[in-house]
């Protein structure tokens, strides 16, 4: 593991595959760590490309700063960035799951010079996402969830009980989707002082259900896989996204997987990244 220093926070960064490769940049979501690549990162080290998966801010022990603020996009993206300076990589193909999604999307919105693709999965185009929220009940139902994490007690809700809820967060999509020691990993991480409610600010620094983010149009060759079985997006937010990316774009439809894609369907995952990273001008 690599620690990478910018400015006054430490990421703790696992770079591995070919010291040749090809770089992937690999964007973990919550409630998840670096571990989320696990089952998918040796995959793409078996075809030749090198990946970079940081724990991001709030999860690394070296850069979890108390203020909400620290944590809206443009920080987070940021920190993406230097971690790619700090290895001297001009531009990457960026992966992003969940949370990590958004951040790619963003780097693809705004720093479109240092991302050569995009492979985002499970949350789509983030403006997408808002317009869906505002005129589709589906998508207000499917948010709700958004309202409870931002609230005062939930970090004291998951990690009660020795964090029952937090294992009943992972289990909702079904018993048997995620193994013990998948659920375990993530729980151990989260159940540290600070961390869950480090995580739980990148929700309150970036209000997905009322201000505008903005993100704007993403130029770069971009694939979504989207879990139809996922409950927290609805099926309008899916189709606009495509409105919403001017470079080629390809949408995955996943019939059977939860949102915990990386975890459960690797090989799908691994596949289309590689798909993506190939087929880039």
């Amino acid at each position: 593991m690599t620690a990478i220093t910018l400015g006054d926070l430490t990421f703790d960064v696992e770079v591995s595959g070919p010291a040749d490769g090809v770089p992937v940049l690999l964007l973990h979501g919550f409630p998840h760590n670096k571990e989320s690549w696990t089952e998918t990162a040796p995959l793409l080290h078996a075809a030749g490309l090198r990946t970079v998966a940081p724990d991001q801010r709030g999860y690394s022990d070296g850069a979890r700063p108390t203020e909400v603020e620290a944590y809206r996009l443009e920080h987070l993206a940021a920190d993406a960035l230097g971690v790619l300076d700090a290895l001297g990589i001009t531009s990457a193909h960026v992966v992003g799951h969940d949370w990590g999604a958004a951040v790619a999307w963003y780097l693809a919105a705004h720093h479109a010079e240092r991302v050569r693709t995009l492979t985002a999965l499970a949350i789509p185009h983030l403006d997408a996402y808002q317009h869906a929220y505002r005129v589709d009940e589906e998508q207000q139902h499917s948010s709700q969830y958004v309202e409870f994490l931002v609230s005062e007690g939930a970090a004291a809700h998951f990690l009660a009980d020795d964090g029952a809820q937090l294992y009943a967060w992972f289990t909702q999509a079904g018993e048997g989707v995620l193994t013990d020691a998948q659920i375990e990993r993530y729980v151990t991480t989260h159940r540290k002082p600070g961390v869950l409610d480090a995580a739980l600010n990148w929700y309150r620094a970036n209000n997905l259900l009322g201000d505008d983010l903005g993100f704007g149009p993403v130029p770069v060759p971009t694939t979504f896989v989207y879990s139809r079985t996922d409950t927290a997006v609805s099926e309008l937010a899916v189709d606009k996204t495509a409105d919403h990316v001017t470079g080629p774009y390809r949408l995955v439809t996943l019939e059977k997987t939860s949102h915990w894609q990386p975890q459960q369907d690797p090989d799908t995952v691994a596949a289309e990244i590689i798909r993506r990273v190939r087929t880039a001008p």
